[in-house]
């Protein structure tokens, strides 16, 4: 549920009082005094607002709680000041000795802000050089939605607090509609409007009760009300107003519902033949394969592969290897077909892809540099391709296994950017022990990828896990690990687009946790 909320509470302000220079009324200690609100209410009589804490021991006293009322400007608001020096439990003030008294209008602390004033015992006697300042304070709002259910009220939604503002404008916020209204547009919601304290003592401004139905029939208006301040006066009409300017329900759709909805995962291998890696031939190679036909580079392959190859129909992708000298020329080239087939690379399954390996690795001549650019951009005219139909039918997902630094850095933080606007992935596996300082600095968990240039990524769309790391670890981990963030980069991707599965699943094939969001 995305809501803004504009409320305007101008009729209440608060009051933080302190004091300098109180007499000291105890023997052998300073005073422990507190202040009293007084309002001129007409006839000669006056009505008790509200008290300030006991401040225990002191003469110039800073009251912590804030003294509360309502302010209108079509009338002169009479207030009395009186300090007490507190000295048993009792709620009474004529048993505790007088500190200092003071009187003036709502309307000369509303215009000055900061008003000091002299402490009087009497008319005409001073309490000593004792002063009281009055400073005008102001709300800091904040709301609360709750939902009835089972004979109570359960907190579904708290807002940000918006300090020292009468007139806020709180930002907009999403919950799911199940949790929200248990997904019955008509099921009673309260919102309650408090003034923040520190110490957990908020002070409740109003109330009102609503439901999801009314909520959506924008622009609304509710008059937030305090019962017990509606209850004591007859001429009180609200503590301020909420506006609700935006409320729609929107649904938010899962991994699941793309892929079921008829999303194509592309999976694309890129393969490091780099000279780094050490001669095939060689058992200290990272591409030498073992007696029993394997090596690192083929065990991350089958590990993620054998995942993401159930969610591509047909089963057929696309392999290339870059760093080394291929023949028949002879030059290094960065993105040439396993299979030597540069007008169909495609492989068929996982399989076929570890077959081309193997074929390919004897006939090419291990080189470099390592320049992961060239076949991420390759992917990413396929993907851009696919953005243009405009449908959320194809995303991509390149698995880049390598065994060292990348050589193209700024070429490949490019890249990377580029492609963070198109529906694509990017998986980068480290094989061997090398340093891969270069390539977790792909991988943008700790904030946006930009290039030299300060363009960023559009999004995080770079996972980097190093292979060694689950090398005693089932094979399953590995997988789990590098896939584990393709679900949410497709999901933010399509979303951002703002487009919809192919074929949105009927409510009974949902799974009830994939509610409707709001």
């Amino acid at each position: 549920m995305k809501m803004m909320h504009m409320a305007h509470c101008v009729t209440l302000v608060q009051l933080s009082i302190s004091c300098d220079h109180l007499i000291d009324k105890d023997i052998g200690s300073k005073s422990d005094p507190l202040c009293v609100l007084l309002q001129d209410v007409g006839g000669g009589s006056w009505a008790e607002l509200g008290r300030t804490e006991r401040v225990r021991n002191c003469s110039s006293p800073e009251f912590s709680k804030t003294l509360q009322l309502e302010y209108r400007f079509e009338t002169v608001q009479k207030l009395r000041f009186g300090i007490y020096d507190i000295d048993n439990k009792t709620p009474e003030l004529r048993d505790d000795d007088f500190l200092g008294g003071a009187e003036c209008s709502l309307g000369q602390i509303v215009s000055s802000q900061v008003l000091t004033l002299p402490l009087m015992l009497k008319p005409g006697k001073p309490a000593g050089r004792g002063t009281i300042t009055d400073f005008l304070g102001k709300s800091d709002p904040f709301l609360e939605f709750f939902r009835q259910g089972d004979g109570k009220w359960h907190l579904v939604y708290r807002s940000e607090v918006i300090k020292n503002n009468l007139n806020p404008t709180w930002k907009r916020f999403s919950v799911p509609v199940q949790h929200f209204c248990g997904g019955n547009p008509s099921t009673p919601i309260q919102v309650r409007c408090s003034d923040y304290d520190s110490d957990g003592s908020h002070d409740l401004i109003g109330t009102f009760h609503t439901s999801l139905a009314q909520l959506q029939a924008v622009p609304a208006e509710f008059e937030c009300i305090h019962p017990e301040k509606q209850q004591k006066k007859k001429s009180y009409k609200n503590s301020g107003t909420i506006r609700v300017k935006i409320c729609r329900v929107e649904t938010e759709y899962s991994f699941l519902d793309y892929v079921m909805g008829g999303c194509q995962i592309n999976f694309t291998v890129g393969v490091d033949f780099t000279g780094s890696n050490g001669d095939p031939s060689s058992p200290d190679s990272l591409h030498y394969l073992s007696p029993a036909g394997v090596n690192e580079y083929l065990m991350a392959l089958w590990s993620v592969g054998s995942v993401v190859q159930d969610y591509d129909s047909d089963k057929l992708f696309p392999a290339f290897g870059f760093g080394a000298q291929v023949p028949p020329d002879w030059q290094v080239s960065h993105e040439f077909a396993l299979n030597f087939n540069p007008s169909n690379p495609y492989c068929a399954g996982i399989q076929g892809i570890v077959d081309a390996y193997r074929q390919a690795l004897p006939q090419v001549r291990l080189y470099g540099p390592t320049n992961f650019a060239p076949i991420i951009n390759h992917v990413a005219r396929f993907a851009a391709q696919a953005a243009h139909q405009g449908t959320a039918s194809q995303y991509f997902v390149l698995l880049l296994l390598t065994d060292g630094a990348v050589t193209d850095v700024e070429a490949t933080r490019e890249a990377v950017v580029r492609a963070s606007n198109l529906p694509m992935s990017v998986i980068i596996v480290g094989v061997g022990g090398a340093d891969f300082e270069a390539m977790e600095q792909l991988d943008a968990d700790g904030g946006p990828l930009h290039t030299r240039s300060g363009q960023a990524a559009a999004r995080d769309i770079v996972q980097f896990v190093p292979y060694r790391r689950f090398q005693n670890a089932p094979r399953e981990a590995l997988a789990q690990t590098v896939l584990a963030e393709v679900p949410t980069q497709l999901v933010s991707y399509f979303r951002a687009q703002g487009w919809a599965p192919l074929k949105p699943l009927p409510p009974s094939a949902k799974d009830p946790a994939q509610a409707p969001q709001a």
